[in-house]
C-alpha cells in the first residue's frame, strides 16, 4: 500500500477533529461517541449528520418459499423455491456459543455501547488517518445489521435498474455510507434490544454460495439444525462471516483459511471468558469436516412431483394477486417465504406415477411416444395427482427428459393438446338430451355420404354445416338401426351423424366451452367467441388438439350433476409471520342442468357395463361413467371417466407426428390398464356413490311411426306429420328419382318410430336419380337408351374375363351386363360400367 505524505497524514488529523464534532453531538445525546473520516469539515459534518434519519425496522427478510403435497393429515414438503437460503429462527433456536463467538470476533462491546463503539471507531480513525497498518471500519455488529438491511432493501426492489442503484448505494465505500450507519444504528437500538439485533445479525448474515442466516448454515455445512451446533461447529461458521467466498467451508481449498479464522473466533471467545482453555484446546484440535447437505431450488428436485411443481409455479406467476407482472410475481414468490400447501394427494400420485412409468417407457424407437394421467375432485377442481412417462428437466435438452407438461395447458407450461377423439360425443350427447331427445331413440349408424346442408350451424354463414358432400365410416362394420344408447356403448359414428341431424352444430361446441372444454392451445388471432372447432367431424371425433386436464375436469361436470370446477392446485398459502396470504381459486359453475348430466352419466355408465369402456370398471364396484377415445390410425388414445367423487383422463399417443400406435406392442392398450391403476386407489380412499337416475323422458319418450310421404309435396308431407306430434324440418334438396322438389325421403325414415315432439326432417329430390333401362347386346342400342334414360356421360366398357381383350370396334362388342345392374338407380350424370363379353 502507498504511504502516506505528512500533508495527506495532516489531512487526515483535520479530518479526525472535524468528525469528532459530531462524537460530541453523540455525547450529548447520551451515546457513545461516533468517529469516521470524511472530507468536510467539523459544522457540515454535523449537519450533514442532524438531517439523516434515524428510525429503521427490521423489515422482512428474503426467504424460501416451499410447496407442500398432502399424505394422510400431514403435509410433506417436496420443492423450495429461493434466491437467498434462509430459514429464520428465533433466539432460542440459536446456540449460545453461535452468539458468543460471534459478538467476540466481531463486537466484544456490544452490550456496553448504544450502537456505535467509540473506542473501535477512534481507534480506526486515528489508523486510518495516519495511513498505521491494515484501514478499519470499526463496524458494530448493530452497524453491520444496518448494512445488511439495506443491502436486503436493495436486492428486494422487482425493478431491475431500482434494485442495482439501491444496491450501489447501500454498499458504497464513503463516509458518508458510513455515517448513515451510524445514525440508523442509533436508531436501531432505540427500537429493539441487544438480544433482538443479535438474533437478527444472525438471521440475515451470509454464510457463502446463497446461504443465508445460521440456521440455513447449518442445515447445509453440517446437515443439522443450528440448534444442534457445537461449539467447534458454531465458531466455524461464525467465521465464514468475515468473509463468506474464501472461507465458506464447502470448497477444500479454502479449509487451511477456514481453519485459522475458526482459531481466531476461538482465541477471541477465550479472552473474553465465553469458553476456558480447555474448551478451547479441544475445539482447535477438531479439524473441520463438512457434511453438506444442499437445498436445491426448484422443481428439479421433485421427483415425479416435477411436473406439478412446475404447474403451481405457474399459476402463481399468472395470478395478479402475487404482483404487477409475472416477474414480479416470481420475484415475490422467490423471496418471500411461502408455504404453498398444494391439493396433491401422494398415495394416489404414487399409483399413477407407478402405473404410467411401468407401462409406457420414457422413449420408443419410431414414435415420439408420451402418456399422461392427472385425476381431479369434481366437487372443488383440485388436482389430486398428475404425472407423465418422461422424466423433467428445465435445464438441458435431454431425449428421455422434456420440460413440457403433456397434462395442461400451454399458458401452464404444456404442449399444444391431443386431439379428443370419441370422448367429445359424452357433449354431443348432453345436447342431444338438453333438447329433449331419448337414449331410447332408434337412428341410422350405417356408415354413408351426407349432404352438409342438412346439417344446422348457426355459427357458420348461411346458418349450415357446408356445402357439398361429408363422408364419414364407423371403426367397426356397423350398419342399420341402433338405440342412442347402443350407439353410445358402442361409440358407433354413423349414430351420432343422425343425432346431429336434429341438432345445430353450434349449440354441441356452446356446449362443450360451457363445461370448460377449450383447446390447449388458443387458436391465433381468432377474434370469434367460439375456441373449439365448430364442423361436422367434431360431433364425433373431437378435433380439437385439448389438454388432459380439461377433459377430467368436464367429466367431472357428468358426475357431479352437472357442476364444472375450474383446475385448483392450491388450498392455502401461509406467509413466513403465520398469515393466510390470499391466491386466486378456481371456481365452480352450473353447466348444464342435473337432468341432462344424469342421462349422459347413465349412458356412459352403460357403457362401462356392456360397451367399449369395460375397463374402467372399479374392482370394488364403485359405480364409475367412461369413455374411450381414438383419433384416425390411433395416433391418439384416451380413457376418460369418472366415479361420483373423482375423475382420471389418461392419454397415450404421439406428442408430435402421426404414427399409428398399434405397431407398437403395448401402446394401444396401456390406457385401460394405467386408468383402473389409479381410479382403484381413488375408490378405496375417497368411495363413490351410484349415479343420479336419469328422468324418464331422457330414457324413453313415446313413440310414434313416421308415415311415408315419399313423391307428395313438401307441404303435404308437412301436413301429414304436424298433427303426429312432430316438428317439421326443411333438409333441403337430395339425390332422388322423384320428381324435382318432391318428398325424397324424410329423417328419421318413413316406418320407424320417432319419440312424439320431436323433429322430422324433410328431404326433397333433385330428381338427379333415374333408373338404369333394360340393355341389349348391342353396344349402339344401349348406349342410346341410357340417353333416353336421360344419362349424359358415356358408358365406359370392361371385360367380362381378367385379362381379356377389348374388341375395338363398338359394333363388335356384345353386351354381358352393366355395373350398376339394370333397374338399379343412379345419377343422371354418373358414369355407367357396360360388362362386355371378351376372348
Amino acid at each position: 500500500m502507498k504511504s502516506r505524505t505528512a500533508s495527506g497524514a495532516m489531512g487526515g488529523i483535520l479530518g479526525f477533529v472535524s468528525m469528532s464534532a459530531v462524537a460530541g453531538v453523540l455525547v450529548t445525546a447520551s451515546v457513545v461517541p461516533v468517529v469516521a473520516l470524511s472530507s468536510s469539515g467539523a459544522d457540515s459534518v454535523v449537519s450533514i449528520f442532524d438531517n439523516l434519519p434515524e428510525n429503521m425496522q427490521f423489515g422482512q427478510l428474503a426467504q424460501a418459499s416451499t410447496l407442500y403435497a398432502k399424505q394422510g393429515e400431514d403435509y410433506i414438503p417436496f420443492a423450495t423455491f429461493f434466491d437467498q437460503d434462509r430459514i429464520e429462527v428465533g433466539a432460542e433456536q440459536i446456540p449460545q456459543a453461535a452468539k458468543d463467538a460471534a459478538i467476540a470476533v466481531e463486537d466484544p462491546r456490544f452490550f456496553e455501547h448504544g450502537g456505535v463503539d467509540m473506542i473501535s471507531m477512534s481507534r480506526a480513525l486515528v489508523t486510518n488517518a495516519l495511513g498505521v497498518g491494515k484501514v478499519s471500519g470499526a463496524s458494530t455488529i448493530t452497524m453491520q445489521v444496518v448494512k445488511n438491511i439495506l443491502v436486503q432493501r436493495a436486492e428486494g426492489e422487482t425493478d431491475e435498474e431500482v434494485r442495482a442503484a439501491a444496491y450501489k448505494d447501500a454498499t458504497r465505500n464513503d463516509a458518508d455510507r458510513k455515517l448513515k450507519e451510524m445514525k440508523l444504528a442509533i436508531g436501531l437500538e432505540k427500537n429493539y434490544s441487544k438480544d433482538e439485533i443479535l438474533q437478527q445479525y444472525l438471521n440475515i448474515a451470509l454464510f457463502g454460495r446463497r446461504v443465508y442466516g445460521i440456521e440455513a448454515a447449518a442445515q447445509y455445512y453440517y446437515g443439522i439444525p443450528a440448534a444442534q451446533l457445537s461449539l467447534e461447529q458454531s465458531a466455524t461458521l461464525i467465521s465464514i462471516v468475515n468473509n463468506p467466498e474464501n472461507l465458506r467451508i464447502d470448497r477444500e481449498e479454502n479449509l487451511p483459511q477456514s481453519t485459522e479464522r475458526r482459531n481466531n473466533v476461538l482465541a477471541a471467545m477465550l479472552t473474553n471468558e465465553k469458553i476456558t482453555q480447555e474448551e478451547y484446546d479441544a475445539a482447535v484440535a477438531t479439524p473441520i469436516v463438512p457434511n453438506l447437505h444442499p437445498r436445491t431450488s426448484g422443481c428439479m428436485a421433485a421427483g415425479g412431483l416435477a411436473f406439478f411443481c412446475d404447474y403451481v409455479t405457474r399459476v402463481i406467476k399468472n395470478d395478479p394477486k402475487f404482483g404487477n407482472s409475472q416477474d414480479e410475481r416470481i420475484f415475490n414468490f422467490s423471496r418471500g417465504g411461502l408455504d404453498v400447501y398444494t391439493t396433491i394427494d401422494l398415495e394416489l400420485q404414487g399409483a399413477a406415477e407407478q402405473s404410467v412409468q411401468s407401462r409406457i417407457p420414457a422413449t420408443m424407437p419410431g414414435i415420439d411416444l408420451g402418456a399422461t394421467a392427472v385425476t381431479t375432485d369434481n366437487q372443488t377442481g383440485n388436482i389430486l395427482a398428475m404425472t407423465q412417462n418422461r422424466p423433467f428437466n428445465d435445464i438441458e435438452e435431454l431425449p428421455d427428459h422434456t420440460a413440457i407438461n403433456y397434462n395442461t395447458d400451454r399458458l401452464y407450461g404444456g404442449s399444444s393438446g391431443f386431439q379428443s377423439g370419441s370422448t367429445y360425443k359424452a357433449f354431443t350427447l348432453a345436447e342431444w338430451i338438453k333438447q329433449g331427445y331419448s337414449l331410447n331413440e332408434v337412428v341410422n349408424v350405417s356408415p354413408r355420404e351426407v349432404n352438409m346442408a342438412r346439417y344446422k350451424n348457426r355459427c357458420m354463414p348461411g346458418g349450415v354445416a357446408g356445402g357439398g358432400k361429408f363422408k364419414f365410416d364407423n371403426a367397426t362394420n356397423t350398419r342399420g338401426n341402433r338405440t342412442v344408447l347402443n350407439a353410445t356403448e358402442q361409440s358407433i359414428n354413423g349414430g351420432y351423424m343422425s343425432m346431429a341431424e336434429r341438432l345445430d352444430i353450434c349449440d354441441i361446441t356452446e356446449l362443450a366451452q360451457s363445461m370448460g372444454v377449450h383447446r390447449a392451445a388458443p387458436f391465433p388471432n381468432r377474434g370469434e367467441s367460439l375456441d373449439l372447432e365448430n364442423n361436422l367431424s367434431s360431433i364425433f371425433s373431437g378435433t380439437d388438439e385439448v389438454a388432459p386436464m380439461t377433459m377430467a375436469l368436464a367429466y367431472g361436470g357428468f358426475a357431479a350433476e352437472g357442476k364444472v370446477c375450474q383446475p385448483n392446485s392450491i388450498e392455502r398459502i401461509v406467509d413466513s409471520s403465520g398469515k393466510e396470504k390470499d391466491f386466486t381459486r378456481g371456481t365452480c359453475s352450473q353447466a348444464i342442468d342435473p337432468p341432462v348430466a344424469a342421462g349422459v352419466a347413465y349412458a356412459l355408465e352403460s357403457g362401462v357395463h356392456n360397451g367399449l369402456s369395460r375397463a374402467a370398471r372399479s374392482s370394488l364396484g364403485t359405480p364409475h361413467l367412461a369413455k374411450t377415445g381414438t383419433t384416425d390410425d390411433y395416433v391418439d388414445n384416451w380413457l376418460v371417466g369418472s366415479s361420483t367423487k373423482v375423475s382420471t383422463a389418461v392419454w397415450v399417443g404421439n406428442v408430435s407426428g402421426k404414427v399409428d400406435t398399434r405397431n407398437f406392442r403395448g401402446v394401444e392398450n396401456a390406457k385401460n390398464l394405467i386408468w383402473p391403476d389409479i381410479m382403484n386407489v381413488a375408490d378405496r380412499k375417497y368411495g363413490g356413490e351410484a349415479f343420479p337416475q336419469p328422468t324418464s323422458s331422457s330414457r324413453t319418450r313415446t313413440a310414434v311411426t313416421i308415415p311415408d310421404t315419399v313423391g307428395k309435396t313438401y307441404e303435404e308431407a308437412a301436413a301429414l306429420l304436424t298433427p303426429l306430434g312432430f316438428t317439421v324440418a326443411d333438409g333441403g334438396e337430395t339425390d332422388s328419382n322423384q320428381p324435382q322438389g318432391r318428398v325424397a325421403g324424410t329423417t328419421p325414415a318413413a316406418g320407424t318410430s320417432a319419440p312424439e315432439n320431436s323433429t322430422v326432417t324433410i328431404l326433397r329430390s333433385n330428381a338427379m336419380l333415374t333408373e338404369i333401362p333394360t340393355l341389349y347386346n348391342r353396344w349402339d342400342r344401349s348406349s342410346q337408351e341410357l340417353r333416353n334414360a336421360g344419362f349424359t356421360t358415356p358408358p365406359n366398357a370392361r371385360c367380362d374375363v381378367e385379362g381379356g381383350t377389348l374388341p375395338q370396334n363398338e359394333n363388335e362388342r356384345t353386351l354381358v351386363s352393366s355395373e350398376p345392374a339394370q333397374g338399379q338407380l343412379a345419377r343422371k350424370d354418373s358414369q355407367i360400367t357396360f360388362i362386355v363379353s371378351c376372348q
